[in-house]
């Protein structure tokens, strides 16, 4: 009997392992960035923002009020990321985002600012919910007026732009990033 009972407890245990390990996979596959789907990046410089060129500097809170100037992160390489809660791209984005930032952002003088399109989401709420849910670090920024978007000219989201550590513009993506991508653009910025 106890045999029977410990080989049943061993085929058990196999099977809580199998299960657990394909259910792993299926989730990591879930979460994956197809590189098809990966974003692709605008030409700077036929019309509007040039690269090279000073980011347009903004002043916006977070939804406990704190404010963030893009202008006092020069000595930094920054990471701005036009988004909202009910984007589909937005949302295989963000677990990278917060990935790269947990990983990376330290050792490579890269701050992520995420400026979420406040005035297309609807209540503060979403947005924590959002927040929560990702169990986003970086800093989320309301843009409660669509004035910045035309200044950055977003059309797409989620739409990125890689500024070097002088302020500059060096790269817009359109379309989601994964976190190999987020590395390979951060690590090209001076």
């Amino acid at each position: 009997m106890k045999k029977k009972t410990i080989g049943l407890l061993i085929v058990m245990l196999l099977v809580v392992i199998m299960l657990g390990t394909y259910i792993k996979k299926q989730i990591e596959a879930s979460e994956a960035i197809n590189d098809s789907a990966l974003g692709y990046e605008m030409e700077l410089g036929e019309e509007g923002l040039e690269r090279g060129q000073i980011a347009p500097d903004f002043t916006l809170k977070t939804l406990s009020g704190e404010s963030y100037t893009l202008s006092d992160l020069k000595g930094k390489k920054v990471i701005l990321n036009f988004w909202a809660t009910w984007c589909p791209p937005c949302k295989e984005e963000m677990p990278h985002l917060q990935e790269y930032y947990e990983k990376y952002a330290e050792e490579e003088n890269v701050e992520i600012i995420g400026v979420n399109l406040t005035y297309t989401d609807g209540s503060r709420e979403t947005i924590q919910h959002f927040i929560d849910s990702y169990e986003l670090t970086f800093p989320i920024l309301l843009m409660e007026e669509d004035k910045l978007s035309s200044t950055y000219q977003v059309l797409t989201i989620p739409s990125t732009f890689m500024i070097d550590s002088k302020g500059r513009i060096q790269h817009h993506i359109v379309g989601p990033l994964n976190q190999k991508a987020l590395k390979k653009y951060a690590s090209s910025l001076d």
